[in-house]
């Protein structure tokens, strides 16, 4: 499919955790339907294993590839749990940012907005672990999250934002942020 070209280019830079022998499944395409299936709904490697079996025909002929049966949940397991986070998020940043600069031809002023939030669910009373923060950088106009960075437990959002803001490219940007960065050192 043409509209996913670019994107399985990009996640074809990837490194394959996998040894070269026996690799059955091709890594963009793994990645591409596990998203699909997230996308979707599932929420589990057997609800992704669940969406290829259902759609493997139709993703065959789309994507002209020729897998004979789906991976199973285990073969999704080991894949997805053998990547390196930082190769993903690098691959995601760059997709975004390009899709970002290419629906922002038009005219008006950018406007990046950083916020922080707490991830449902993922505090743990019984271990004393506080609910993990995330601070995402969204461009308004576009609707596209370009970035985002864990937040560490025993700091704030002003760090994290710092961070973000020499990482991301913001001139002729308007930055939004809440009303803790008005800091005279920032």
């Amino acid at each position: 499919m043409k509209s996913f070209e670019k994107f399985l280019s990009r996640l074809a830079t990837i490194p394959d955790p996998r040894r070269a022998e026996g690799k059955l499944y091709q890594l963009p395409h793994v990645l591409l339907f596990s998203i699909l299936a997230i996308v979707s709904g599932a929420n589990s490697y057997r609800g992704i294993c669940t969406f290829i079996k259902i759609h493997r025909r139709k993703l065959n002929r789309v994507f002209k590839i020729d897998w004979k049966r789906s991976p199973a949940h285990t073969a999704i397991r080991y894949i997805l749990q053998g990547l390196r986070a930082a190769d993903v998020e690098k691959v995601f940043r760059e997709h975004a940012a390009n899709l970002n600069l290419a629906a922002a031809a038009g005219p008006g002023a950018r406007v990046i907005a950083f916020d922080g939030k707490a991830l449902k669910g993922s505090f743990d009373s019984f271990h004393d672990v506080k609910a993990r923060q995330v601070l995402s950088a969204f461009a308004v106009d576009t609707a596209l999250v370009l970035a985002h960075i864990e937040i560490d437990e025993k700091s704030n959002e002003i760090p994290a934002v710092q961070k973000l803001l020499e990482e991301l490219d913001v001139a002729c940007h308007i930055v939004t942020c809440d009303a803790m960065h008005c800091q005279k050192n920032l």
